[in-house]
C-alpha cells in the first residue's frame, strides 16, 4: 500500500492542474504557451529521466531511490505551491517531474521483485495501475474540492504530509533490491537518452500548439540523431541501459504502444474536459471533479479487475475489447452541446475509463514479465515512459487541435487588438475578457467563444476514437494467442 500511495501522488500531480486552470490562469496570468509548458513540462521531464532513474535504481537500490525521490517531490511541492509568475511555476514542474521520475520505475520495479508468483504479481499491478491510472483521474476531484475551500497553491500542499510519511515508514516496510551485478552505469546512454526524447517531444507539441515552423525542424532532427546514437550504443554494450532485443517481441512492443495510446486518450479528454465544464457549462471546479467521479471509479475497477479476466480470456481480448470502449466512449464526445452536456460528458469518461484501466495493468504486467527481477527497474522505465509520453502528448496535441478549432471560430470582429489577443489565449480567458465589455459585445463574444471550443472538442474526440480503434485492432492481431499462462502456470 505505500508503493501504491506513492504512485497515486504522482499520478495525481500529473492532471490536478486541468481543474485549477481558470485560477492559476487568473492569477499567475500565463501565455497559452506558458499554460501547456506548466502542465506538459513535469510529463516531459518525467519521460526523459525515467529510463535514467530507473537503471540507477537498478544499481544503488530502489527504495533508496524512491525515498530520495519523496524528498524532493515533498521540496519541490512547495516552491510550485507559492510560485508567484509562470517561470517560478514552471521552474517547480521541472523539480516535480526530476524528482518523479525517481519514484515512479521504483515502485513498480519492486513490485517485480516483491511479488514473485505470476497471479500475484498481476493483482499487486492491478493495485499499482488503479491508484496509476485513478490517481490521474481523481487528479480533477482532488483539486476541485481544494479549490472549492483553499487558494490553487494547496493543490501541491496536499504532497508534502504524504512524503513525508512515505518517508517515515518506508525503510521498516519496503524491502530493498537491486541488481546484483549491475555492470557499469554508462552516462554517455543516460544523456542520449534524455536528448533523444525532450527534444522530439517539444518540436512536436509546438508545432501541434503553432503550427508548422522550421526552427522546430533542427531540433526534432537532434532528438532524432540522438535516439539513433542511443540506439547503436545500446547494441554495443555489455551492460545496455535498455534491452533493446525486448522490442523484437510482439507483445512487449505492443504493450508499450497500447499503454502510450490509452493514456493518450485519457490524459486528453481531462485536458479539454475539465475546461469545458467550467468555462462552457460554467459548474464549479468541485462540481466539475464531481462529474468526473463515475469515470475515475470505472477506471479503478477496470485496473483491478484486470487480473480476474486474464484468468477467463486472453489478455489480447481483454485489452482489444476495452480499447474499443474506450473509442465508443470518445465518440460520443461528439454529442456535447453549449448548454446540456454533463450526462453525455460523464457516460463518455466512464467508456473511455475502461480501456485506461484495463490498459495500464496488463501493458504493465507484460512488460516486467519480459525481464528477470534484476532488470526489474529499467523495463518499468520503458513502461513508464511510454505512460508519461502519453499524458504529455494527450495534452499537447488534443489540446492543441482544440485551440486551434478555437482560435479560428472566435469572434473578434468587435474587440480592439488587446482583447482580441487575449481572448484567443484560452477558453476561461475569453470568457473572463467578455465579462469586463458591454453587455451586447460580451454576450456575443462569450457565446461564440463556447460554440468555437465545443467545435474544437469534437475535432479532438473524432482524432481520439480513431486513435483508440487503431489501436483495438493492433492489440487483437499482435496479441493473439499465447496468454494461456495467465490460467495455467504460476509464473
Amino acid at each position: 500500500m505505500v508503493l501504491a500511495g506513492a504512485v497515486m501522488l504522482i499520478a495525481v500531480d500529473g492532471t490536478v492542474l486541468d481543474i485549477a486552470l481558470p485560477f492559476l490562469s487568473s492569477d499567475l496570468r500565463p501565455s497559452s504557451t506558458e499554460l501547456l509548458w506548466i502542465i506538459d513540462v513535469y510529463s516531459f521531464v518525467l519521460a526523459g529521466l525515467l529510463v535514467t532513474m530507473g537503471t540507477v535504481g537498478d544499481r544503488i537500490g530502489r527504495r533508496k531511490l524512491l525515498l530520495i525521490g519523496a524528498v524532493g517531490f515533498g521540496l519541490s511541492s512547495v516552491v510550485a505551491a507559492f510560485a508567484v509568475d509562470p517561470a517560478m511555476m514552471i521552474t517547480a514542474r521541472v523539480l516535480q517531474g526530476i524528482s518523479g521520475a525517481t519514484l515512479m520505475p521504483a515502485t513498480l520495479g519492486l513490485i517485480r521483485t516483491m511479488f514473485q508468483v505470476r497471479r500475484e504479481r498481476t493483482l499487486a499491478i492491478g493495485v499499482w495501475g488503479a491508484m496509476a491510472g485513478g490517481g490521474a483521474a481523481a487528479g480533477p476531484l482532488v483539486g476541485g474540492y481544494l479549490l472549492e475551500h483553499f487558494w490553487w497553491g494547496s493543490v501541491f500542499l496536499i504532497n508534502v504530509p504524504i512524503m513525508i510519511a512515505l518517508v517515515v515508514v518506508g525503510p521498516f516496510t519496503i524491502p530493498e533490491s537491486k541488481d546484483p551485478n549491475p555492470g557499469r552505469f554508462d552516462i554517455p546512454s543516460a544523456v542520449l537518452s534524455i536528448l533523444a526524447i525532450v527534444p522530439v517531444v517539444y518540436a512536436v507539441k509546438e508545432t501541434a500548439a503553432h503550427g508548422p515552423n522550421a526552427v522546430m525542424v533542427p531540433i526534432a532532427l537532434v532528438g532524432i540523431l540522438a535516439g539513433l546514437v542511443f540506439v547503436r550504443r545500446q547494441r554495443t554494450l555489455s551492460a545496455p541501459m535498455i534491452d533493446l532485443t525486448l522490442f523484437a517481441q510482439r507483445r512487449f512492443s505492443t504493450a508499450v504502444a497500447t499503454n502510450l495510446l490509452s493514456v493518450f486518450a485519457l490524459a486528453g479528454v481531462l485536458f479539454f474536459g475539465s475546461q469545458y465544464l467550467q468555462s462552457v457549462l460554467g459548474v464549479s471546479p468541485l462540481e466539475a471533479g464531481l462529474v468526473m467521479v463515475p469515470g475515475t471509479a470505472t477506471s479503478i475497477l477496470a485496473s483491478l479487475a484486470a487480473a480476474h479476466l486474464v484468468r477467463r480470456w486472453e489478455a489480447g481480448t481483454v485489452l482489444a475489447v476495452g480499447l474499443a470502449t474506450s473509442a465508443v466512449g470518445a465518440l460520443l464526445l461528439t454529442r456535447l452541446g453549449q448548454t446540456d452536456g454533463i450526462a453525455v460528458f460523464m457516460a463518455s469518461f466512464v467508456l473511455v475509463g475502461v480501456g485506461a484501466g484495463l490498459a495500464l495493468t496488463l501493458t504493465s504486467d507484460l512488460v516486467v514479465a519480459s525481464v528477470p527481477p534484476s532488470r526489474a527497474g529499467a523495463a518499468s522505465a520503458v513502461s513508464e515512459t511510454a505512460y508519461e509520453l502519453g499524458i504529455a502528448l494527450g495534452v499537447a496535441l488534443l489540446g492543441s487541435v482544440v485551440m486551434s478549432v478555437f482560435r479560428g471560430g472566435i469572434d473578434l470582429a468587435a474587440l480592439n487588438s488587446s482583447d482580441a489577443a487575449g481572448a484567443q489565449e484560452t477558453i476561461g480567458e475569453a470568457v473572463s475578457i467578455a465579462s469586463t465589455l458591454p453587455a451586447e459585445i460580451g454576450d456575443a463574444l462569450a457565446a461564440s467563444a463556447r460554440v468555437a471550443f465545443v467545435d474544437g472538442m469534437h475535432v479532438a474526440a473524432v482524432a481520439t476514437a480513431v486513435v483508440l480503434a487503431g489501436n483495438a485492432v493492433l492489440v487483437a492481431l499482435a496479441l493473439r494467442g499465447g496468454d494461456g499462462q495467465y490460467r495455467t502456470t504460476k509464473e
